[in-house]
């Protein structure tokens, strides 16, 4: 009778711990919040003879959720002065593989002294034992 009693409550206890492996609350697929965005209104068009869209094709009234992010943050390009146009007019167009160009061993590059040289090498430091030294 002992040994049935054991053997049930073993049983029933390795059916119960059985039933936690599987794909409980933790290791369900959840939606991304961040892929949420917000639809329009729907209204009724003014021209009746219009078709409806392709299924699945982005609506074309509006930009996707990180465009009107962008629209929303900086309220989209600013107008340039006459200055900032005359200067792009004048410096043209980068060539495409300017950085790779830069990084070149044959590029010839202007070299700015033993003091520039110091200053970028000098080490890190919190500014309270700095010194100024005026030649002259």
């Amino acid at each position: 009778m002992r040994n049935l009693r054991t053997a049930i409550l073993l049983a029933s206890g390795c059916a119960m711990l059985a039933a936690c492996g599987g794909g409980g609350v933790f290791n369900r697929d959840r939606p991304d919040e961040f892929a949420v965005q917000r639809q329009a209104p729907l209204v009724v068009p003014p021209d009746f003879s219009l078709t409806p869209p392709a299924p699945g094709a982005p609506r074309p009234a509006e930009g996707t959720a990180s465009e009107q992010a962008l629209e929303a943050l900086f309220g989209g390009p600013a107008p340039r002065s006459e200055i900032e146009t005359s200067a792009l007019d004048r410096a043209g167009q980068a060539a495409p593989s300017i950085r790779s160009q830069i990084g070149d061993p044959d590029t010839n590059t202007v070299a700015k002294g033993r003091v520039t040289r110091d200053i970028i090498a000098a080490p890190e430091g919190d500014g309270a034992t700095a010194q100024t030294l005026i030649p002259g």
